[in-house]
C-alpha cells in the first residue's frame, strides 16, 4: 500500500493543540543518548526539546535523539543556540520538528525564522532531498513540502520587554505556530526578576493568551516548573504548552529525594 508524506509525518502537539489539550514538555541538557526518548515516552511527555542554547549537546547528537523521537511518536523540538538560517536548515534536516527560538524581540525576526523553517512558498528552506522525517523515502518535492510545513512548528520565545510589547504583531505573523513565554528573563526584562506572582506576569499572560486566541495561535509556559500553582492558573486562562523542567532537574531531585529516605532510614 502506498503511503504519503502527510502519513509519514506526525507532530504530536500539534493534533493535541488542534484538540485543545496541554501538551506536556521537558527539556534535554545533558543526557546525549537516544535513553532520554524511552525515558521521555515512558515518563508520560508528548514533547521534549533540545536547548542547544544552554547546553554544550552537539548538532550530531541532536540529529540522534530527534530521529529516535520521531520513531517513538514523541515530537523533537530543538531551542536554537542563534537565529541564522543555515542552523536552522542543518536542525530541521537532522530530524526535529519544530524550532523554538530564543531572543527575539521582534516581528521581523520572528518572520526570518520562519522564513528560515518552512519551505516555500510559506518560507526560504531549501530542499536538500529525502529527510529523516519520512524514513528516508524520496516523494515528490511539493509533496514534501507541503507535509513537512504543515508538520513543522515554529515556537517563538516572548522572554523580554520587548517582545511583549510586539506580541501581537508577533502572534500575526502566518508561520509562526506558537508563543513561549519565558517567564524567568522576562521577569529579569521587566524588573522583578524572581517575582512570578508579581501582577506583570499575569498580565503578560493575559496579554500573550489575547494575542494567540486572535490571532488562531497557541500560548506556552515556560520557566515555571516550580510553581504548579501559577502554570495551573495560566492553563485555565488558556495556554496549551506546559514546559515541565529539564533532564538535570529531574535527575538531582530524584537522586535528592532518595538519598534523603535512605539516610532517615
Amino acid at each position: 500500500m502506498k503511503v504519503t508524506a502527510r502519513e509519514l509525518v506526525r507532530n504530536v502537539v500539534k493534533e493535541k493543540l488542534a484538540r485543545d489539550e496541554v501538551a506536556l514538555s521537558m527539556t534535554v541538557r545533558l543526557v546525549r543518548t537516544a535513553e532520554i526518548v524511552t525515558i521521555a515516552k515512558t515518563a508520560g511527555f508528548d514533547t521534549f526539546y533540545i536547548d542547544l542554547e544552554h547546553s554544550t549537546l552537539s548538532m550530531e547528537t541532536t540529529s540522534q535523539i530527534c530521529i529516535s523521537a520521531m520513531n517513538a511518536g514523541i515530537a523533537p523540538f530543538v531551542r536554537l543556540p542563534n537565529l541564522t538560517s543555515d542552523v536552522i536548515a542543518r536542525i530541521l534536516d537532522g530530524g526535529a520538528l519544530g524550532v523554538i527560538a530564543p531572543h527575539v524581540e521582534t516581528a521581523e525576526q520572528a518572520r526570518q525564522v520562519v522564513r528560515a523553517a518552512k519551505f516555500p512558498p510559506l518560507g526560504e528552506r531549501s530542499h536538500g532531498g529525502v529527510l529523516p522525517h519520512m524514513g528516508f523515502r524520496s516523494f515528490p518535492t511539493s509533496e514534501v513540502g507541503e507535509a513537512v510545513n504543515d508538520a513543522t512548528m515554529v515556537v517563538i520565545m516572548i522572554e523580554t520587554k520587548e517582545a511583549l510589547d510586539v506580541i501581537d504583531e508577533i502572534a500575526a505573523i502566518e508561520g509562526v505556530d506558537l508563543l513561549f513565554i519565558g517567564t524567568n528573563d522576562l521577569c529579569a526584562s521587566l524588573g522583578i526578576a524572581g517575582q512570578f506572582e508579581h501582577e506583570s506576569v499575569r498580565d503578560a499572560y493575559t496579554k500573550g493568551i489575547a494575542a494567540c486566541r486572535k490571532h488562531g495561535k497557541h500560548l506556552g509556559v515556560g520557566g515555571l516548573n516550580a510553581h504548579p500553582n501559577l502554570v495551573a492558573q495560566f492553563v485555565e486562562m488558556g495556554a496549551r504548552y506546559v514546559s515541565t523542567g529539564t533532564d538535570i532537574s529531574f535527575l538531582v531531585s530524584g537522586a535528592s529525594a532518595k538519598a534523603a529516605m535512605m539516610r532517615d532510614l
